[in-house]
C-alpha cells in the first residue's frame, strides 16, 4: 500500500517536499492542504508585484503541467487540529485526513503592530498574494502613505508606493536605514535613492496613534507630535512563525518548531520545513531558523526525502537573501553584521567616504552609484558579503562562503595590500570557482 504524505502549507517549503516524495515514491498519494489557491508563486516576487514590474502570471514558480505531473490532492481549507498519534489532521469542512507522514510547512506571519487605530482600514501589511493585490489597488488611490519598517520587506513596500505615484513617508526607528546588516555606508547609498526618489525620511521615528474617520484611516502622529495625513499605512515590523497546529499537538516549539536534523519534529511521523521550523545543526550543536525562501527550498526538498524514507540529514548553508531596496538589487550572503571579533578583516570596493562626511554630497553622488561591495573574512575562511548593484560576483562569492573554501594563504597578502586586496580576492574567487566547475564538467 502507498504512503499518504500531507503537507501543510503552500509555500516553497511544501512545493519541494511534493517534489521530493515524487521523486522518491512515485506510488506516494500527496495531498496538501492551505487557506491559499491558485498556482504556486514566488513570495520574494510580491515585491516586483508591488512595483507593476511582473503581472501574477510573472510569479508562478512552475507551469501547470510541472504542478499536474506531481499528482498533488489539493483542499483549500484551514488545519485546525492535529492529532500525532492517531496519525489524523482535521481541517475545516468538516475533513478528516489520515496520514502517514505529515509536513508542517505553516510559514510565518507578519507581527500586527500595535498602536491605537491598528485595525483601521488602509493599515496594511504583506503576507501573501492576496494582500498583495489589496496593496495595489489600495496603493493607486492613494495620494499620501506611511511606511513603517527596518528592513528589506518595508523598502519594498515604499517602492511598491512610490511606482504607483503615492506621495511616501519612510520612519526609521534610529540614525540610519537596516544597521542590523548594512554598514554606514551602504545605508546611506540607499538613503540617497530614496531621497532622490522624493521619499521623505524620518529619523528616529515611531507612530504613535493611527487616526481614522468612519473606520478609515485619515492619518498618524508620530512619537514626535507630528502628524501626516495619509490614507495607507504599511506596516513591515518583522515577522513570527505560525507554530499553533505545533503546539495545540503538543510538538516541541522554541521561537519556531525544533526539529532534528533530518527535519523531523517531537512527535511521531511528524517533520517541520520552511519559516516556521528551528531546524538542529549537528556541527554547531543548535537549532536555527532562517526566514529566507533559498533555506525553505532546500529544508523543504530534504524533509521531502526523509518523509519518502531517504535517509538525508539537512546541512545548514549560510543564509542568501537577495532583495531590492531604493531600486538597487542587493545580495546579502552569510554574516555581515558589525561584529567585534578582532580576527574580522572587512574589504570594501565601490565607495566614495565623502558619502559620510558630507550629507550634501553623497545625497548626491550615491544617486548616480549604487554598485559596491562588502566581503567579511574571518580567519581562514570568507564569512559574508554584502553585493549591491553590479551582481556578477554574487554566485562565486556564495559558493566559496557556502563551501567554506581555506583562504588562509591569501590573507597575509589582503593585509599586507589594503589597496588590492579586494582584486586579489574576487581573483581568487574567480580562479577557485572555475577549477571547481572543472573539475565536476
Amino acid at each position: 500500500m502507498s504512503r499518504h504524505h500531507v503537507l501543510v502549507g503552500s509555500g516553497i517549503a511544501s512545493l519541494s517536499a511534493a517534489e521530493s516524495i515524487r521523486s522518491a515514491d512515485p506510488d506516494a498519494r500527496i495531498t496538501l492542504v492551505s487557506r491559499e489557491e491558485g498556482a504556486f508563486y514566488s513570495r520574494p516576487g510580491l515585491a516586483y508585484l508591488l512595483t507593476s514590474e511582473v503581472l501574477e502570471n510573472g510569479l508562478h514558480i512552475r507551469t501547470p503541467q510541472e504542478i499536474a505531473a506531481l499528482g498533488i490532492e489539493r483542499f483549500v481549507a484551514d488545519a485546525l487540529e492535529l492529532r500525532p498519534e492517531q496519525h489524523e489532521l482535521v481541517a475545516s469542512g468538516n475533513r478528516l485526513l489520515r496520514y502517514d507522514r505529515l509536513l508542517i510547512a505553516t510559514g510565518a506571519t507578519s507581527i500586527p503592530a500595535d498602536f491605537p487605530g491598528a485595525t483601521l482600514g488602509g493599515v496594511v501589511q504583506v503576507d501573501g498574494l492576496a494582500e498583495a493585490r489589496d496593496f495595489v489597488e489600495r496603493s493607486r488611490a492613494a495620494g499620501s502613505a506611511v511606511v513603517v519598517g527596518g528592513g528589506s520587506t518595508a523598502l519594498e513596500l515604499v517602492d511598491g508606493l512610490h511606482a504607483q505615484g503615492v506621495t511616501t513617508h519612510y520612519l526609521m526607528r534610529g540614525e540610519r536605514y537596516w544597521s542590523k546588516v548594512f554598514d554606514p555606508v551602504e545605508s546611506a547609498i540607499v538613503e540617497a535613492r530614496l531621497l532622490a526618489a522624493g521619499v521623505h525620511l524620518h529619523r528616529h521615528a515611531a507612530v504613535r496613534e493611527a487616526i481614522g474617520d468612519r473606520g478609515q484611516l485619515v492619518g498618524v502622529t508620530l512619537e514626535s507630535g507630528l502628524r501626516i495625513p495619509c490614507e495607507m499605512l504599511a506596516v513591515a515590523i518583522g515577522v513570527r512563525p505560525r507554530l499553533e497546529l505545533a503546539t495545540s499537538a503538543g510538538i516541541s516549539t522554541q521561537r519556531g518548531i525544533l526539529t532534528s536534523a533530518f527535519l523531523e519534529t517531537s512527535a511521531p511521523d511528524v517533520f517541520a520545513a520552511g519559516d516556521c521550523a528551528q531546524v538542529y545543526d549537528p556541527v554547531t550543536q543548535t537549532s536555527s531558523m532562517d526566514t529566507l525562501w533559498a533555506s525553505a527550498l532546500q529544508q523543504g526538498r530534504i524533509a521531502g526525502l526523509n518523509m519518502a524514507g531517504v535517509r538525508v540529514a539537512h546541512r545548514k548553508r549560510p543564509p542568501i537573501n537577495v532583495t531590492k531596496v531604493g531600486g538597487i538589487t542587493v545580495t546579502i550572503i552569510g554574516a555581515v553584521g558589525q561584529g567585534t571579533d578582532p580576527d574580522l578583516l572587512t574589504l570594501t570596493r565601490g565607495q566614495s567616504e565623502r558619502w559620510n562626511a558630507d550629507a550634501e554630497a553623497w545625497s548626491v553622488s550615491a544617486a548616480r552609484r549604487s554598485d559596491r561591495l562588502r566581503v567579511v573574512v574571518s580567519g581562514r575562511t570568507i564569512v559574508g558579503a554584502v553585493v549591491m548593484g553590479d551582481q556578477s560576483v554574487s554566485r562565486p562569492l556564495a559558493h566559496l562562503i557556502g563551501e567554506e573554501v581555506d583562504i588562509s594563504s591569501l590573507r597575509p597578502l589582503l593585509e599586507a595590500a589594503p589597496d588590492n586586496a579586494m582584486e586579489l580576492l574576487l581573483d581568487f574567487c574567480a580562479h577557485h570557482v572555475g577549477d571547481h566547475a572543472a573539475a565536476h564538467r
